[in-house]
């Protein structure tokens, strides 16, 4: 597992408080993870989640994942958890808007400390943010305690892909997406397996690639003046993000960063 010793919790709730935050969903859109809504039903299918199921979005953000889940899953009742206000705050309206607040509930808290009860749900899901947590190994304890026995663990991530990074290239990497270290498809199942969890699936779902491809077009054709407004018209900024974005989509189609899918299964 890469590390940076430049990262922790203030950077990354910055990050989701500002102008950092609103340029990732404006480029992604609400659900702020690659692939979107596709990514979303593959995850889904592949653990099985549906009708009548109760689960615990870990690092759940604005609530795009919970929304999906309850409407296009039938889940019955989703709990998010996350550790920065602002997002809490944005995902409760959105809920509310979209009438989905008797279903879904917010934990403004640490997910590695979630304060939930043991045992307590069918499934934790997670979509390509667990990479902003600090402590991989609390944080996957964390899932295991509160899903059921037999109940699932299912989520993707941005990992160090199988050509490895460089600890130069992953101090950049991870600096620039404020990322405090990130895992590889090994390091994830192995601390699912010590957590007493069966896994199924561990796989690069080889997105990666194709979807950084398509943010810098969008950036690059269509999107630019949105972006620069983000960032109060700031084109030096512009221009760094935009080379730490190629530098990024270098490292991705090099098989140095990827998207990885995990599915385990709690022991009974």
């Amino acid at each position: 597992m890469k590390s940076t010793n430049n990262i922790g919790l203030k950077e990354v709730q910055l990050v989701y408080s500002g102008p950092e935050g609103r340029l990732w969903e404006m480029i992604m859109g609400e659900q702020i993870h690659i692939g979107g809504f596709a990514s979303s039903m593959d995850l889904a299918e592949k653990a099985s989640i549906g009708s009548g199921m109760k689960g615990v979005d870990l690092c759940c953000c604005n609530g795009a994942g919970m929304r999906f889940l309850v409407r296009f899953r039938d889940v019955a009742r989703m709990q998010g958890v996350d550790v920065t206000g602002k997002v809490v705050e944005q995902g409760r309206l959105r809920c509310e808007q979209e009438g989905l607040s008797n279903k879904i509930k917010f934990t403004l808290a640490d997910v590695c400390n979630s304060g939930l009860a043991d045992a307590s749900t069918d499934f934790v899901w997670g979509e390509d943010a667990w990479c902003y947590v600090v402590d991989k190994e609390k944080l996957i304890a964390e899932a295991a305690r509160i899903v059921k026995p037999g109940g699932v663990i299912a989520f993707t991530d941005w990992i160090e892909g199988k050509a490895g990074l460089s600890d130069t290239e992953a101090e950049r990497f991870l600096t620039f997406m404020k990322f405090p270290n990130v895992q590889n498809l090994e390091g994830y199942a192995n601390l699912l397996s010590a957590n007493d969890c069966e896994v199924i699936t561990a796989a690069d779902t080889g997105r990666f690639a194709p979807h950084v491809d398509l943010y810098l077009n969008m950036l690059n054709m269509q999107l630019t003046y949105d972006a620069l407004k983000i960032i109060g018209f700031n084109s030096e900024l512009m221009q760094s993000m935009a080379a730490e974005m190629v530098f990024m989509q270098e490292l991705a189609h090099a098989g140095k960063i990827a998207q990885g899918l995990f599915v385990a299964r709690r022991k009974k």
